[in-house]
């Protein structure tokens, strides 16, 4: 793309790096413009892709006039290359964060190697934190001896971060700087950690991130890639998903959030601007869903242990915070712009107290997998679930908000309904499989109440589908999760009705729409939003199912083709093709590879 001055980039035009604690997006122009310090849901350092004027930063620049860039992952791994083409020269920007074991004592670390591989070129670096979401003043103290920058948040002296290199630094306006030649195949290392004011082991110099973790963080990667079970087609598009699904994870406590981001808009300039930096249940079991398909099998198990915790407590939330506790109430940061004037920018998120009854189907139908094809659960974990079952039991007529978290009136949903006849279906499976006690007269005949609610209250004969919620005159792109769930044959007429009037009212060529709100104004939000990227990835594993594999492979590939250039995939796809909505976002990571194994077994068959 072509070099401009600092300005707003399109949400596609970057990559992710991450450690497994947090994540950082860099763009094509070599800028990190997104980054929460510590954690995924911790205040960001850098946002300016949330407002390019007081946000924050960390670019690498080459001087090189106008220029094109490209960028690419090492195969294999989560390490991100960003090249620079002009007529003077190619330079190239390699990202990573080296990951570490939890049980050391460090903390996050970005390591920016600089090289010029044609011609001598000038670099500008200009590292510009602003910490807890750009409100807090901080100071930076310039160590010559050591080439070394220290920036200190003034409201929190436990928050520091270290810029390190093996080029000059200094200081402008409380910002790290430096400018430097390097001729043709040199190279310079730029280094950013944050560290706590109490922190007692000893710091790492530059030579060891210049080195030697390159090479750790590669193979740690590429290791971990290599537990893969899958063989098959589409095996490097499910590997980036799965990468991309592995840095939203935490390693420290087993959870995954929903996306890296929080407050990028799902229409430009209008409202609908949601914190996905949390553990939402269905996401998080969806995510397991697609590691346990793949062979990653420690993943599923921390979860599990996560889970089980939160189960001991009480009855479940819809989402956490990362390390388990309440998520916060929501709030607007109203002295950020938004990116690109869409306001307001909020943090936390209001759905923690909403009432979605779902998340407990796609959590037992999770942990029926787990304990199918991995590993036997506990009594004492059977216990939890049953606890959680008889929520089920108790609530599964009652009216919520849906799994799009509708912020008007509840409703009675066909998926919520959906989910709790899952919840049911599979808790009876894992207790007859492992011969648990269980109250089986009491739990099939809700299971079996449930099914014929949905059968016949949810059908709408006038329209000829299931629609999306008890008396709706209209269908929604959930439904596509009726056959998914093994709830209804792919081959039944009620269902081939529905998927004709889905495939009428939301789908335009492989983009689907989860519902159309202007119909109904279902949601209570102004403004129209894009399609779903899950919602296509949904309809084409629901194509292969019905047995049109050669159409849901036409589908599949073209779908593919609104991927970012990294193969990453935002929440939504506007009127012109491009991302919106929070980024990049597991669902629709784990909705790619569900449905490209589908495709694959069913091509198999063939």
């Amino acid at each position: 793309m072509k070099h401009t001055e600092r300005s707003y980039q399109r949400i596609e035009n970057y990559g992710i790096i991450g450690n497994l604690e947090t994540v950082a997006l860099v763009s094509l122009t070599g800028s990190i413009d997104f980054m929460c310090f510590p954690r995924f849901d911790s205040p960001t350092i850098f946002a300016s892709l949330l407002d390019s004027r007081q946000g924050g930063y960390f670019s690498v620049e080459p001087q090189m006039g106008s220029y094109n860039s490209k960028q690419l992952y090492i195969p294999g791994t989560a390490i991100l290359l960003t090249r620079f083409f002009s007529e003077s020269g190619i330079a190239e920007l390699t990202d990573y964060m080296p990951l570490q074991p939890v049980e050391e004592e460090t903390d996050s670390t970005i390591v920016r190697k600089i090289k010029a591989i044609r011609g001598d070129i000038t670099f500008k670096v200009h590292c510009a934190p602003r910490f807890d979401y750009a409100a807090a003043r901080h100071e930076a103290v310039l160590k010559k001896r050591k080439n070394e920058v220290i920036f200190k948040d003034i409201n929190n002296g436990n928050v520091q971060l270290r810029l390190i290199a093996d080029v000059p630094l200094q200081l402008k306006r409380k910002d790290g700087y430096a400018e430097f030649i390097l001729k043709e195949s040199e190279t310079a290392h730029v280094v950013l950690q944050a560290v706590k004011k109490d922190h007692k082991a000893a710091f790492a110099d530059i030579e060891y991130y210049a080195h030697d973790t390159y090479h750790q963080t590669i193979t740690k990667w590429r290791e971990w890639v290599g537990k893969s079970t899958y063989r098959g087609h589409y095996s490097e598009l499910i590997t980036r998903s799965a990468i991309t699904l592995k840095l939203l994870t935490s390693v420290r406590y087993g959870s995954v959030i929903a996306a890296a981001t929080f407050g990028i808009p799902e229409t430009l300039g209008g409202s609908r601007n949601w914190d996905y930096r949390f553990t939402w249940i269905r996401d998080a079991a969806f995510t397991m869903y697609a590691f346990l398909k793949l062979g990653f099998y420690d993943e599923a198990t921390a979860f599990m242990a996560w889970i089980s915790s939160l189960c001991s407590e009480s009855k479940l939330q819809l989402l956490y915070r990362i390390d388990g506790n309440k998520c916060e109430g929501e709030k607007e940061l109203k002295y950020l712009a938004g990116y690109k004037d869409s306001k307001p920018v909020r943090v936390g998120n209001a759905a923690a107290i909403q009432h979605q009854l779902d998340i407990y189907g796609e959590l037992i139908d999770t942990i029926y997998i787990y304990n199918k094809s991995y590993k036997p659960i506990t009594f004492e974990f059977w216990t939890l679930i049953r606890q959680q079952v008889e929520c089920v039991v108790a609530d599964w007529k009652m009216a919520d908000h849906g799994i799009w978290e509708i912020r008007n009136e509840e409703r009675e949903f066909l998926h919520s309904r959906l989910m709790c006849w899952v919840a049911m279906d599979r808790a009876i499976k894992i207790a007859e499989h492992r011969s648990f006690p269980y109250p089986e007269e009491q739990w099939q005949a809700v299971r079996d109440e449930i099914y014929m609610d949905i059968y016949h209250n949810f059908w709408n004969e006038d329209i000829g589908a299931w629609v999306q919620y008890k008396g709706a005159k209209t269908v929604d792109a959930s439904a596509l999760l009726m056959p998914l769930t093994h709830f209804i044959t792919p081959l039944e007429p009620r269902w081939l009705s529905t998927m004709k009037v889905i495939d009428r009212e939301l789908r335009l060529d492989v983009l689907i729409y989860r519902y159309r709100n202007h119909l109904e104004g279902i949601d209570g939000l102004d403004g129209e939003e894009g399609t779903f990227n899950m919602c296509s990835f949904w309809y084409i594993e629901a194509l292969a199912k019905c047995g049109e594999i050669d159409l849901a492979v036409e589908s599949f590939e073209k779908m593919i083709g609104y991927a970012n250039h990294l193969g990453l995939f935002s929440e939504e796809l506007g009127m012109k093709g491009e991302h919106l909505g929070n980024f990049p976002q597991a669902f629709t990571h784990l909705a790619l590879i569900s449905a490209a194994m589908e495709i694959n077994k069913q091509l198999s068959r063939r």
